[in-house]
């Protein structure tokens, strides 16, 4: 496993850890808890594929879904 030593601070009322660019994550939300030994845990939060898959759809235009229903009759 990997281990970088980096900084902590204070941000407004609350405390940040600066993540090196080695563990940049690519999502906007992410879990923290704390293990029984103290560690902190990270997890990164995927978007909802679900919302992904609506953006998608929407891109769709009226003619298309008209089209789509042509061929399903």
């Amino acid at each position: 496993m990997q281990t970088l030593k980096t900084r902590v601070f204070n941000n407004g009322n609350s405390q940040a850890v600066h993540i090196p660019r080695a563990f940049q994550l690519d999502v906007q939300q992410v879990e923290i808890s704390r293990a029984d030994n103290g560690d902190l845990v990270i997890h990164p939060i995927k978007p909802n594929r679900g919302d992904r898959l609506m953006e998608a759809l929407n891109q769709f235009d009226d003619d298309f879904i008209r089209a789509l229903a042509d061929i399903s009759a």
